[in-house]
């Protein structure tokens, strides 16, 4: 009879050890495999100038406006409109503008 080692590690326990397939086993690699990550594309030299005049805080404030003007439209029931961007002179204006399908008409 072999004697037991004693004060091994778990590592050294189960060295050579090779457990066989079984249907939960194949489930349980698949879940610790690691997922695709998605690559982050550099934004183009074009994308990065369209948006340098807009700090996070400027960002910030104008998602704020867009997201109380939501409410508003869904409280008036207006829920199907696109936002279209227009310049007047020194000013840039964000317009909600109805598309077709539902809402109040």
């Amino acid at each position: 009879m072999a004697k037991i080692p004693k004060d091994l590690a778990d590592k050294d326990m189960f060295q050579g050890y090779k457990e066989k397939a079984s249907f939960e086993s194949m489930f349980l690699a698949a879940e610790e495999e690691p997922q695709s990550v998605t690559k982050v594309q550099k934004k183009s030299a074009v994308e990065n100038l369209q948006l340098a005049y807009l700090t996070p805080a400027l960002q910030e404030k104008i998602g704020k406006m867009l997201l109380d003007l939501k409410m508003d439209l869904y409280k008036e029931g207006i829920v199907d409109y696109e936002i279209k961007a227009k310049r007047e002179g020194r000013n840039i204006i964000l317009v909600p503008s109805m598309t077709k399908g539902k809402g109040k008409q």
